[in-house]
């Protein structure tokens, strides 16, 4: 049933093609696509050293690397036993082909949600893209597939003659609503430009030098097409159809649209394999997932969003000016203040400056052998304080692992179920209600002496320390740690006298 773009054109279509190869070369790619993809196609194609250049290829971005190595130990690839640590190892369990599709996918989401065309319509249809695949990768999910990263790349594929026609020739764009009416410039593609966007969409990807699979999987299909000889081609581009469709649909964030979405997905699930109830379930997820991603969709309350975010910034600014006002009076306080009232200080002041729930300073005892809280702020900290205890005999945890490093700690989500061997008894016991927490080692002439600890429950449900309070924090603690050192030397000083 796999069909191949059309190469016999009209004189209109080629001449389209031809104002659209020319603005590329003047304007560039649309937002690093290119530039995004010819690595990662190369590593795909390479021979001798396919393996090898993925590896690179992969290594060269955290948070591929991270999504990567997060594959390899899913369920799907249970099967190879053991967990997959390293890249190498996770390039011979997945193979290269699904790591360039979520390389690729990963890419351009990542580009498309950076980018800020010139005009509202590429915008949108750059959003839409995103959420196709958004849609995709849980519907293909949901149907148990080995490869929903394929399927990620082909939906926001669909989208592409759109996306290139709204970005690269507007006043084409402009041309088709005139002649078919606004939300049905699909409809003149033909008479205005000479060829389907679908058509346009296929040319590019060509144009681009994409795998022969993509391209196949980027036509649109009807619910009834399915016969014999539906292969994995077509059910990608039966995908591909469907999602693009359900992201136009959940756009706007209506009534109507939730009405398309369930007559979508009860015609395309006899041609996908999935129930009807489980493509309205990953949807779902889609549309949750697109709520908080996405920047300019309705359904994504842009509005209310940047209302939020400009509050939050504001918060965020004036807690760092209480972080700066504390490092400026613990400079103040200098050689006059002790090293409990210097970290007395520096708890306060982190405590506000970052708006903890809850925040404890810790201080070893080498002679019991014992980390214990001394000072806490926040609910319930006092009636906390007698329960925060532990010996200060190493073992593998992260509050260890911090006094070790000497370095500040972030646990941006603490109740990953991965996570959760890091994690102490006595935090378990006493502190679990935390989202997110920090420490903050006290080492002391390479020793530690102790370390301040914040949190943040439920209330802050997503929260990203950035460079400058993370500078901060290192300010105030370098202070702390200067304060005991001194401490130490005059110990020693009167020890010898």
């Amino acid at each position: 049933m796999t069909t191949q773009a059309d190469t016999v054109r009209s004189p209109k279509g080629e001449a389209t093609l031809a104002l659209l190869w020319e603005r590329i070369r003047r304007q560039g790619d649309m937002p690093g696509f290119t530039k995004a993809i010819n690595a990662i196609l190369a590593s795909m194609r390479g021979e001798d050293e396919r393996e090898f250049s993925m590896t690179q290829t992969v290594l060269s971005d955290p948070v591929l690397t991270q999504k990567v190595l997060r594959l390899a130990n899913s369920s799907m690839y249970s099967a190879f036993g053991q967990r997959v640590n390293t890249i190498s190892k996770a390039v011979l369990v997945l193979g290269t082909e699904a790591i360039g599709h979520l390389a690729l996918g990963l890419k351009l989401i990542e580009e498309l949600s950076r980018s800020t065309p010139d005009t509202e319509a590429a915008h949108i249809e750059m959003e839409k893209a995103v959420l196709a695949g958004m849609v995709a990768q849980q519907v293909a999910a949901s149907a148990a597939t080995r490869d929903p990263e394929e399927a990620v790349v082909c939906s926001i594929l669909h989208s592409l003659g759109r996306m290139m026609i709204t970005f690269y020739m507007p006043e084409r764009w402009v041309q088709m609503g005139e002649h078919a009416g606004a939300g049905m410039e699909e409809l003149a593609a033909e008479p205005v430009l000479g060829m389907s966007l679908q058509e346009i969409g296929r040319a590019t990807a060509g144009h681009w030098g994409l795998p022969r699979n993509l391209i196949a999987g980027m036509r649109r299909v009807e619910p009834s097409e399915r016969g014999e000889g539906f292969g994995h081609d077509d059910w990608l581009a039966a995908l591909g159809t469907m999602s693009t469709l359900a992201a136009d649909a959940l756009w706007s964030d209506d009534e109507a649209g939730a009405a398309r979405v369930a007559t979508l997905a009860e015609s395309f699930s006899p041609m996908l394999g999935v129930e009807p109830t489980g493509i309205l379930g990953a949807i779902g997820k889609a549309k949750a997932e697109a709520a908080s991603d996405l920047s300019i969709a309705p359904l994504a309350k842009p509005l209310e969003k940047r209302a939020k975010q400009a509050m939050e910034t504001r918060k965020r600014m004036a807690g760092n000016k209480i972080l700066m006002s504390g490092v400026a009076d613990m400079r103040d306080a200098g050689p006059n203040a002790t090293a409990g009232q210097m970290i007395s200080m520096a708890l306060e002041t982190m405590h506000k400056g970052l708006s903890f729930s809850r925040s404890f300073a810790f201080l070893r005892n080498r002679r019991e052998g014992k980390y214990s809280a001394r000072l806490g702020f926040g609910d319930g900290a006092k009636n906390l304080l007698p329960h925060l205890m532990f010996d200060d005999v190493y073992e593998p945890n992260v509050f260890h692992a911090a006094l070790g490093s000497d370095r500040v700690i972030f646990i941006e989500n603490a109740r990953d179920a991965k996570f959760a061997a890091k994690l102490p008894g006595w935090w378990k016991g006493t502190l679990s209600e935390a989202r997110c927490f920090v420490v903050i080692p006290l080492c002391a002439h390479g020793q530690p002496a102790g370390f301040i600890y914040g949190d943040w429950d439920d209330s802050f449900p997503s929260v990203i320390l950035s460079q400058t309070e993370f500078a901060l924090l290192n300010d105030l603690r370098g202070l702390v740690v200067r304060t005991v050192e001194r401490r130490h030397q005059l110990e020693a000083i009167a020890t010898r006298v």
